[in-house]
């Protein structure tokens, strides 16, 4: 970026050229998909069907199953479009089993940033692809045991800071 000497400021009109419009449609488009999903009930009907799923087993399971469908959900959307999706499931979750809503959010937000298994579900994965002489399911190899280590080290670690 060229800054004025003087101020040491960027122009506003350069800052536009660097803004990625792509991913700012995506997250505008998102926003009211999240939003529908919430009001027409939605999340509350997959929250309740994790909850039939998950029934009898304790919290850490349950946070573990929507740590490991919000991981799924970010490999294939932008980690901010499944954030938005997937955290009015984890609060409805936490409402449904009358417990605090903080770790279902927690485990939202890193199940949300964990997107190691496709090039599509984050760009820095997109960028090497190519470069790096990749295939798709290369991605599988390091991606698979990486995310089980995020899971084994944050479920115990978000019960423990946030407690249900």
């Amino acid at each position: 970026m060229n800054q004025r000497v003087d101020t040491k400021i960027t122009p506003l009109a350069e800052v536009y050229t660097y803004v990625e419009w792509p991913v700012v449609v995506l997250l505008g488009s998102m926003i009211p998909l999240g939003q529908a999903l919430d009001s027409s009930g939605g999340t509350t009907l997959i929250a309740n069907s994790l909850i039939t799923l998950t029934q009898g087993l304790p919290p850490w399971a349950i946070l573990t199953v929507l740590m490991v469908v919000t991981m799924t959900l970010s490999d294939v959307l932008n980690n901010t479009a499944t954030t938005i999706v997937a955290a009015p499931v984890g609060i409805a979750m936490a409402k449904s089993l009358a417990v605090s809503a903080d770790p279902f959010l927690m485990v939202v937000a890193v199940a949300a940033s964990c997107a190691f298994l496709t090039p599509i579900g984050h760009k820095n994965n997109t960028l090497i692809l190519g470069p790096g002489g990749y295939n798709f399911g290369d991605y599988w190899r390091m991606g698979l045991p990486l995310e089980i280590l995020v899971i084994v080290v944050s479920i115990p670690a978000i019960l423990v800071f946030w407690p249900l």
